[in-house]
C-alpha cells in the first residue's frame, strides 16, 4: 500500500509512544474513552475512535487535547441517532461517510461525516462483531464469525452474499472457523484471516474454496504458524 512503501525495511520503532486519543482515564468527557475499540487513521492523520461503552464514534485531530462527537454519543440505544456498543468505524471518502459496525443493535450504518445527526441502516440483523470492509463499489464486506463466512453486500441490497465460507465450522478448504479480520482487492479476491484455523485464506472472485496463504499448520510461533 501507498502507507507501507514509506517505512522503510531496516526502520526502528520507537520504544516510547505518544498518547493521541483519550489518557485521562475512564470516563464520557470529550478528553475520555470507555472500552474503545475499532480505529481508523485517515491521510491526514485525523483519528477516528469506536468509543464502545460510550455509544459514540469521536473523531480526533492530529495534537488535540479533546476529541469531537461525530455520531451516537445520544445514551445507548437503537434509534437513527444513536449506537449500542459499536465496535469498528471505517471511512467511505468517496461518500464522505463513516461506516460504522453497531455491534449490539445487529446492524451496520452509514453516518455522514460532516455535521451528521442521524445513520442510515444499509445491513441488519447481522452478528457484526468488528470486521468490515468496503471495496471502491461501495459494496460493503461483513465477517459473520458466528456463521463461519463472509458475506458481501451491494450497495442497496437487501440481502448479502456469501463470498468465503458458510458451509459450517470446519478446516476444510471451503469452510472458514470465526473469521475476522478481511480485506477485497480490485479484482474481488477476499483476504480473510481464519482466526480458530490459524491461517489466512483467499478466496478469488467466484470461488467455491479457498486456498491457504500463511498458517493453517495448528497454532504456535515457529516460522510456519500463527496463533
Amino acid at each position: 500500500s501507498a502507507l507501507s512503501s514509506n517505512i522503510r525495511i531496516n526502520a526502528r520503532w520507537k520504544q516510547n509512544g505518544l498518547t493521541v486519543a483519550g489518557g485521562k482515564g475512564q470516563g464520557n468527557g470529550i478528553n475520555q474513552l470507555l472500552d474503545s475499540c475499532g480505529l481508523y487513521v485517515d491521510d491526514d492523520q485525523t483519528i477516528y475512535v469506536a468509543d464502545q461503552s460510550n455509544h459514540r464514534i469521536v473523531e480526533w485531530k492530529r495534537g488535540a487535547t479533546s476529541g469531537q462527537v461525530v455520531a451516537g454519543g445520544n445514551g445507548q440505544g437503537s434509534g437513527d441517532h444513536q449506537l449500542n456498543y459499536p465496535a469498528i468505524v471505517i471511512i467511505d471518502k468517496e461518500r464522505d461517510s463513516l461506516i460504522i459496525s453497531d455491534r449490539s443493535n445487529k446492524r451496520v450504518v452509514r453516518w455522514p461525516r460532516r455535521n451528521g445527526t442521524s445513520g442510515e441502516t444499509i445491513i441488519s440483523n447481522i452478528v457484526c462483531w468488528e470486521y468490515v470492509f468496503v471495496d471502491r463499489d461501495h459494496s460493503v464486506y461483513v465477517s459473520d464469525g458466528v456463521n463461519h463466512r463472509v458475506m458481501k453486500w451491494n450497495e442497496g441490497a437487501k440481502q448479502g452474499i456469501a463470498m468465503a465460507g458458510g458451509q459450517g465450522y470446519g478446516n476444510g478448504l471451503t469452510q472458514l472457523s470465526c473469521p475476522q479480520g478481511v480485506a477485497v482487492n480490485q479484482l474481488g479476491t477476499v483476504y480473510v484471516a481464519d482466526r480458530w484455523n490459524n491461517r489466512i485464506m483467499r478466496w478469488p472472485k467466484g470461488a467455491t474454496q479457498g486456498s491457504v496463504i500463511v498458517g493453517g499448520n495448528d497454532s504456535g510461533g515457529q516460522s510456519n504458524q500463527l496463533n
